[in-house]
C-alpha cells in the first residue's frame, strides 16, 4: 500500500485488499421497499412489514443491542441479591387481572381453555409457598389490551420479583438498587438515586391529576372550590374548581391562551372550557374571566396559593373525578408548550395507598389494582370498614410520567382473601374454583410475601430515549395489534379449527 493512501485512524487503515473475483452469497434486489436509514419519511406498517430490512436501522439495530445489554444487567443484579431465577408456565389458567385474557383451546380436553398469563402472579406466590424465598425472572406477560405509544399490544416482558417475609419497604430497597443501577449504566443523563419520593395515590390525584407523576414538571394543581363558593361566574357553580398556576405566564399572549383553551376542549381532555386570568406586574387581573374575581378572592389566591405577580392562571371547574384528569391533562400540556420539563434527567418516585376497590361503570364494587394485594388493616377492615375507604398495601413505580412497575404486600391469608373476594361480589366457592391452587396452598403456612414487577420495554424505551415502545422491539406488531411481518392474526383452516373442538359463527 502507497503510504499517501494509509489511514492509522481506522484498524485496516494499513491493509489494502486487491479483489481478483466475487461471489455474491446473498442477492437483493433492484429496488428496496424503503431507504433502511431514513424511516423518519417511511410510514410505520411498510417498516414492519419488512422488519427484517428495518432493523439494519442503526437507531433501531442499536436499540436491540440495547435491550440485550439490560437484560443482561438485570440478571447479573438480581443474581448478585441472591435472587433464584424460575420459569412459570405460559399455558395457564384465566384469571381476572385488570385486562382481557388470550385464551387457547385444548384438543385433548374438548370444550376447555388455557388462558396466557397476564403475569405469573398466582405461580410466584405459589413459588412462595414452595420456599423459594426470593424468585425472579424475565417474564413475558399477554393481555389483551388497545395499542398504545407506551404500551406493546398483546404482550411484552417484566422484571417479575418476589420476596417472603418481606415488606413494602423491602420491595422498595430492591427497586432502588436495581433500577438507578441499570439506568446509570447505560445513560449519561442525571439518574434519582433511592430512596425515591413517596406519594400517596390520593395526594397524586391532587396535585397532578394522574397517578403516574411526571415530576420533571414543576406545575402543581391546586383545589380553590372553596374561594369560588359563590362566584357569580356561572360554569363554577356548583362545581370543583382546580387552578394550575403558571409563574411568569402573563407574558404569554392571548393566541396562547386560545391555543390551550382548544386543547381543553378536544374530546381526548373533555373539558367544556378553560377559564384563565393573569395577575400583572403592577398587581392587576387581566384577561379571561378576570372580571368576575373579586379583590378579596384575589387577595386569598396571593396569600394562600403563592400566586405571585405576572403569574397566569388556568381554571378547570367539572365534576370532581373529571375535573382531576382535566387538570392532570392540561397541567401536562402545560408544560410540553411552554418548555418546563426539565431535560435529561430520570425521575423517580413511588405512588402508594391505592385504594383497594373502586366503583365500576354499573355502580359494583370492583377491585381497583391487583385482587391478591393485602388490605391495610386486614381482615378487620375488610369486615368494618366503607369498602371505597380501604387502602391497599399496592404501590406503582413511576419514571418521567411513565409507570414502569407495579407491586403489592401479597394477601397470604385464606380467610382474608376469600373476603376481599366477597366483597368484589365472588363467593367463596367461585374463589376455590378460579384460584383453586392459591387458595389450597394458602391452607398449608403460607409466609407474608411482597413483590413488584418493573416493565422491561418502557425501561429500555426510557433509556433509549425513545417515544415509541415498537422502536425497542425486534418484532412489534402495529397500533392495530397486528403482525404485519408474519400475517398475524390471521385465518387457520376448518381443520385447525375441527382438532380443538371449534366453530366459528
Amino acid at each position: 500500500m502507497e503510504r499517501s493512501s494509509k489511514n492509522t485512524k481506522i484498524p485496516t487503515g494499513e491493509i489494502e485488499v486487491v479483489a481478483k473475483e466475487i461471489e455474491i452469497l446473498g442477492k437483493c434486489k433492484n429496488i428496496l421497499p424503503f431507504e433502511i436509514n431514513n424511516d423518519q419519511e417511511v410510514r410505520e406498517d411498510l417498516r414492519l412489514e419488512y422488519r427484517f430490512l428495518d432493523l439494519r436501522n442503526e437507531t433501531l439495530h442499536n436499540n436491540i443491542l440495547l435491550r440485550s445489554k439490560i437484560l443482561k444487567t438485570l440478571r447479573d443484579k438480581m443474581d448478585e441479591l441472591e435472587f433464584t431465577e424460575i420459569q412459570t408456565p405460559i399455558l395457564a389458567n384465566s384469571s381476572p387481572e385488570g385486562a382481557r385474557d388470550y385464551l387457547v383451546p385444548s384438543r385433548i380436553n374438548p370444550g376447555e381453555f388455557y388462558a396466557l398469563p397476564q403475569a405469573p402472579q398466582q405461580f410466584k406466590q405459589l413459588l412462595m409457598v414452595a420456599g423459594f424465598n426470593k424468585y425472579y425472572q424475565i417474564a413475558p406477560c399477554f393481555r389483551d389490551e388497545d395499542p398504545r405509544a407506551d404500551r406493546a399490544p398483546g404482550e411484552f416482558y417484566q422484571l417479575d420479583f418476589e420476596m417472603s417475609f418481606a415488606t413494602q419497604e423491602d420491595v422498595f430497597k430492591v427497586i432502588e438498587e436495581v433500577v438507578p443501577h441499570t439506568f446509570k449504566k447505560f445513560t449519561n443523563w442525571k439518574v434519582d438515586e433511592g430512596p425515591f419520593v413517596r406519594i400517596p395515590y390520593k395526594e397524586a390525584m391532587e396535585k397532578y391529576g394522574i397517578d403516574k407523576p411526571d415530576l420533571r414538571n414543576p406545575l402543581i394543581i391546586q383545589d380553590v372550590t372553596k374561594i369560588f363558593a359563590n362566584s357569580e361566574f356561572n360554569s363554577f357553580q356548583g362545581k370543583t374548581i382546580k387552578a394550575i398556576v403558571v409563574p411568569n405566564g402573563a407574558a404569554q399572549g392571548r393566541k396562547f391562551f386560545d391555543k390551550m383553551g382548544e386543547f381543553a376542549t378536544t374530546e381526548e381532555v373533555g373539558a367544556k372550557g378553560l377559564a384563565w386570568v393573569k395577575l400583572e406586574e403592577n398587581g392587576e387581573l387581566t384577561g379571561g374571566i378576570a372580571k368576575f374575581i373579586t379583590e378579596q378572592m384575589k387577595e386569598i389566591l396571593q396569600k394562600e396559593y403563592k400566586v405571585e405577580k405576572k403569574s397566569a392562571i388556568f381554571f378547570i371547574a367539572d365534576e370532581f373525578e373529571k375535573a382531576q384528569k382535566i387538570a392532570g391533562l392540561v397541567r401536562i400540556e402545560l408544560g410540553k408548550r411552554l418548555e418546563l420539563i426539565e431535560k435529561e434527567v430520570y425521575k423517580f418516585c413511588f405512588v402508594v395507598d391505592f385504594p383497594m376497590y373502586e366503583l365500576s361503570d354499573e355502580g359494583t364494587i370492583d377491585f381497583s389494582h391487583n385482587p391478591f394485594s393485602m388490605p391495610q388493616g386486614g381482615l378487620e377492615a375488610l369486615n368494618t370498614k366503607d369498602p371505597l375507604d380501604i387502602l391497599a398495601y399496592q404501590y406503582d413505580l413511576v419514571c418521567n410520567g411513565y409507570e414502569m412497575a407495579s407491586g403489592a404486600v401479597r394477601n397470604h391469608n385464606p380467610e382474608t382473601m376469600v373476603k376481599a373476594f366477597e366483597i368484589a361480589g365472588y363467593t367463596e366457592q367461585e374463589v376455590k374454583n378460579r384460584f383453586g391452587a392459591l387458595y389450597n396452598a394458602f391452607q398449608y403456612g403460607t409466609p407474608p410475601h411482597a413483590g413488584a414487577a418493573p416493565g422491561v420495554d418502557r425501561m429500555v424505551m426510557l433509556i433509549a430515549d425513545s417515544q415509541n415502545i415498537r422502536e425497542i422491539i425486534a418484532f412489534p406488531k402495529n397500533k392495530k395489534a397486528r403482525d404485519l411481518l408474519m400475517n398475524a392474526p390471521s385465518e387457520v383452516t376448518e381443520q385447525q379449527l375441527e382438532d380443538v373442538h371449534i366453530k366459528l359463527r
